[in-house]
């Protein structure tokens, strides 16, 4: 990393990080000496870098406990509603720097560190990311759960505690190779394990219809314990938890083996039950109909709700009833959110509990669980959809799959009465889809199982209630809102990006930490000579800090004054990174044509992981590394042009990346990319964007206005108009010299000398089935990338622009987005007031 502070610097920094106050200070040194020493006395005498990391981590978390039991404490007495975001991903990151940045301890940690002669930033890198998540659907959860826990909601997120999360990502030869994630080798400080609240999920087994009642009988029993981690809001006291389910085998686990005699491997296959919460499966925006897969996201539902019934059950003001039957007032008390169709099955499963074992009568049963569950649609590619084969649900779940029948039975009776003779309507808007194999449309059970179906940007909502679900829109309009992402302006802002924030503070205070609207006010700045400078100063040394960085971790040198090109994401034929190569070849072949002429320096770093078996975007990764190995070897180019392949895209990366990108790349194919967060925390960390007019890129350009972004290609409109006229690649690449000379280098083996045939697949994707039209977009988007070049020659006007796009960003906090699902979604107000700290008396 780059150099230390010096202590006059060190002391220099300004109030969002957190005054230190000398008591403070004393007493974080006190702690952590403590919590060293008992970790010395257990194991050694000498301490590793990582023996101080657990100490600091302990240390913190001290200040985390006390308000953690008084926050569960308050809910307890006030029994709020309480909301449940179900979510089989939470990609969130590392929590040490992220705690220490809500509670207001930054400051006094870090001057406690270096008073022991320690780095604090040093110690912040030991720690593993926890990548329990594969990119935006995930990280998305993780920013839902800053900002509920900061805007005071009684929120619970419940999801799984893989013990291996997203794979880390290797280049190996330019290929990526997946190595194992094994982020709990050396323990998880911010997690409690609550052996205490253990249950049981069950599979299999066979259904008894009897006179009593229905019964799921002869069934396989996996058991769910669960892990919690805290949940701090920004200075507010509140610490909510995160409940994550492990997978346990009971010890009565294949008894029948034990009797038989075979002991041994009777133990051994307790791996069977337990590896339900093995491995994050790695895909994004793909469906691969596993049943372990199936097995996960059953396993959560099933120990979630017991969890939801329980606590409903207990609350202190729970219902009168003696026996606790009453369910009526579940809906008041109880918000289910869905992250995605992956925790759909808490539609059935809810029935399941109220039917079966509560006894509640169908029709009520029916509406309470509708009440009660709200669905967010994150993608309308038809290879994500969640399509499960009826004869996996027969075997795994037989009663779930009796329930999804008799729910969809009644779902077409009522389409049927109002459309009288449209069986084709009927076709399209069941939940089982009939063919060779008959399947469950996981989204469809969602969408008659909700009262709210959202998307996450306007774009994408239009799309949901015009395409995707458009016989349930006609249905029932009322069901369908729009809630546009949004991004935790703490860990995107303040803790990644701490100078700026700094200069943002001293011009208009420290409102917008909470608040990140009022980064309107800085509009008054963008003409003051002073900011202008300031802010493009935090950039420069933003740019010199990741130059350091990738200098030291991956040996390559850049030039820092070029311009920082960026495009990070998971690799996705959709999001287009061939766009991206095919301009950096372009850039390359006419830097060759005329050496001599000046051009603006660039660095283009592209970086992001390719599910391990997506072929085509392991091949897109294996491009980007030729690429780069033919220009960063080429004399004639010089510093001139660089393309870097960032290993290993995390989120502790996007930390350090971002808060350094001059140009952020949102080039995916109108509309295909839902939303995209990515582009948010570029636009608030001074980057300007180049984008389609996808996504919530759409949102970003009314904010700012067009001007201020780099617009380019196909609206929706003409993507459709393409598609009725048919889409012909070959027609641009022979009206196109440029487009031409660059597949014809990469097809001839120009970049892959060893192997000449190395990219046919990628050309012949490109020329004879591209769904998302490359090269219907290339022209536009060489020629925005001029009008890119343009500005960056004008530094005081491209800041200009920077500053204007970072006083429009505002809308793009979660905080926002999460006011506007309680408010009209789970029908609750978040709370501005603040829970007295555990060392003052309780109001």
């Amino acid at each position: 990393m780059a150099a230390p502070l010096s202590d006059k610097d060190r002391r220099k920094q300004i109030s969002v990080r957190g005054i230190a106050g000398l008591g403070d200070v004393a007493e974080v040194r006190k702690s952590f000496n403590r919590h060293l020493h008992f970790t010395l006395v257990k194991d050694r005498n000498v301490a590793t870098p990582r023996d101080y990391y657990f100490a600091l981590a302990h240390t913190v978390r001290d200040h985390l406990v006390g308000r953690w039991i008084r926050t569960q404490q308050h809910y307890y007495e006030r029994d709020p509603k309480r909301i449940y975001y179900l979510s089989l991903e939470f990609y969130m990151g590392r929590t040490l720097q992220n705690t220490m940045v809500n509670l207001g301890l930054q400051n006094a940690c870090d001057e406690a560190i270096y008073q022991l002669g320690l780095d604090l930033e040093e110690l912040e890198e030991i720690e593993e990311d926890a990548g329990l998540g594969n990119g935006g659907l995930g990280r998305l959860a993780a920013c839902f759960l800053d900002s509920m826990a900061t805007l005071g909601l009684a929120a619970y997120g419940y999801g799984i505690r893989y013990e291996f999360g997203i794979f880390n990502q290797k280049i190996v030869d330019g290929w990526q190779v997946e190595e194992a994630d094994d982020w709990l080798r050396y323990g998880n400080p911010w997690e409690k394990a609550r052996p205490e609240y253990m249950l049981p999920v069950h599979f299999y087994g066979r259904v008894d219809h009897t006179p009593e009642g229905v019964k799921w009988i002869n069934t396989q029993v996996v058991l769910a314990m669960p892990y919690d981690t805290p949940v701090p809001g920004y200075k507010n006291n509140t610490v909510n938890t995160m409940r994550l389910w492990s997978a346990k085998a009971p010890n009565d686990f294949n008894l029948q083996e034990f009797n038989m005699g075979d002991y041994i491997e009777a133990v051994l296959d307790r791996n069977l039950a337990e590896n339900i919460s093995r491995v994050l499966y790695p895909n994004d925006n793909f469906f691969e109909g596993k049943e372990l897969r199936l097995k996960q996201e059953y396993f959560v539902v099933a120990a979630t709700l017991q969890d939801i019934i329980r606590r409903f059950k207990s609350s202190k003001f729970g219902c009168q009833d003696p026996v606790r039957t009453c369910f009526e007032t579940f809906p008041d008390k109880v918000a289910i959110q869905l992250n995605d169709t992956h925790p759909a099955l808490s539609i059935p499963e809810l029935m399941r509990i109220l039917v079966d074992v509560e006894k509640v009568d169908w029709d009520k049963a029916w509406e309470i669980t509708k009440q009660t569950c709200a669905y967010t649609n994150h993608t309308v590619l038809p290879e994500a959809l969640e399509r499960w084969p009826v004869s996996m649900f027969e075997k795994l779940l037989p009663r779930h799959l009796e329930i999804i029948y008799a729910l969809n039975q009644m779902h077409l009776d009522h389409v049927a009465a109002l459309y009288p003779g449209d069986i084709d309507r009927l076709r399209r808007m069941s939940v089982i889809e009939e063919g060779d194999c008959k399947r469950i449309n996981m989204a469809h059970l969602c969408v008659i199982g909700s009262h709210a179906v959202n998307g996450v940007a306007r774009i994408h909502s239009d799309i949901v209630k015009n395409s995707v679900f458009k016989d349930f829109y006609e249905l029932e309009p009322e069901k369908f809102q729009n809630k546009t992402n949004g991004i935790t302006p703490r860990r995107w802002l303040l803790l990644c990006n701490p100078g700026l924030a700094d200069i943002i503070a001293e011009k208009i205070g420290e409102g917008f930490i909470t608040d990140l609207s009022q980064l309107k006010k800085l509009l008054d700045f963008i003409n003051n000579e002073t900011f202008i400078r300031d802010v493009a100063k935090v950039k420069q040394e933003n740019k010199m800090k990741f130059a350091a960085y990738l200098e030291e971790q991956y040996k390559v040198k850049i030039n820092p004054s070029s311009m920082f090109d960026v495009q990070v994401k998971r690799i996705h034929e959709y999001k287009r990174q061939l766009l991206n190569c095919l301009h950096a070849i372009t850039l390359y072949n006419r830097i060759r044509s005329n050496p001599s002429k000046s051009s603006v320096p660039r660095t283009i770093m592209i970086g992001g992981k390719a599910a391990p078996g997506y072929h085509m975007a392991k091949m897109i990764i294996k491009l980007i590394t030729s690429i780069g190995e033919v220009i960063n070897n080429d004399p004639y180019v010089g510093d001139k042009l660089k393309v870097i392949f960032l290993e290993n895209y995390r989120v502790s990366l996007a930390e350090k990346v971002i808060p350094a990108a001059d140009l952020s790349q949102q080039i995916s194919t109108a509309g295909t990319e839902a939303s995209g967060t990515g582009n948010m925390k570029f636009m608030v960390n001074g980057a300007l964007t180049i984008g389609t007019m996808d996504g919530a890129n759409v949102e970003m350009a009314e904010e700012a206005g067009e001007e201020n972004l780099f617009i380019f290609g196909m609206r929706v409109e003409d993507v459709e108009a393409l598609d009725r006229k048919g889409y012909n690649a070959q027609e641009y690449y022979e009206r196109l010299p440029e487009l031409r000379q660059a597949i014809d280098q990469i097809n001839s083996g120009f970049f892959s000398p060893r192997d000449p045939g190395c990219f046919k697949d990628v050309v012949n994707m490109l020329m004879y089935h591209d769904r998302f039209k490359v090269f219907a977009d290339y022209e536009a988007y060489i020629k925005c990338q001029g009008q890119v070049d343009q500005l960056f020659m004008d530094p005081r006007e491209w800041t200009k622009k920077v500053i204007r796009n970072i006083a429009c960003s505002g809308k793009f906090s979660s905080d926002r987005t999460i006011t506007e699902y309680a408010r009209e979604i789970w029908g609750v107000e978040p709370s501005p007031t603040k829970i007295p700290p555990p060392n003052l008396p309780r109001d």
